[in-house]
């Protein structure tokens, strides 16, 4: 799968959102990348950039104040190379289904959700 095409999914699940989130989701820039920049691993205190296969970068909605200055957009990541390989040792997941759960899961960052709020109602890692 090319980066493109990881992209295209990427964005036709964005527009598959409900309207209330497709619109808060339309300030948000998505990119996708081969790889974590070994910054972004270090600020995460992780080693290998296979674990991460995106990332959030940007303050979620519930924590935004008008006081903010913001640097850039936020911006959610897709990591290629490490969706490619958790895809190949699942096996039980369409590649595209890969790719819109990541997105999905990285946009609930965006929109205020922890980790551990996506995992009680997330049940694709069980």
């Amino acid at each position: 799968m090319t980066l493109a095409r990881m992209e295209e999914i990427a964005h036709q699940t964005v527009a598959a959102f409900p309207p209330p989130f497709r619109e808060g989701a339309r300030a948000v820039a998505l990119q996708v990348a081969d790889w974590p920049a070994p910054d972004m691993l270090d600020d995460l205190g992780m080693q290998d950039p296979l674990e991460l296969t995106g990332l959030y970068e940007g303050i979620p909605l519930t924590e935004k104040s008008v006081f903010d200055q913001p640097m850039g957009p936020d911006t959610v990541w897709l990591f290629r190379e490490p969706i490619l390989a958790e895809w190949r040792d699942r096996g039980d997941v369409s590649l595209q289904e890969l790719v819109a759960h990541v997105t999905v899961h990285e946009f609930a960052h965006h929109f205020g959700w922890s980790d551990d709020d996506i995992a009680t109602i997330d049940r694709w890692w069980e």
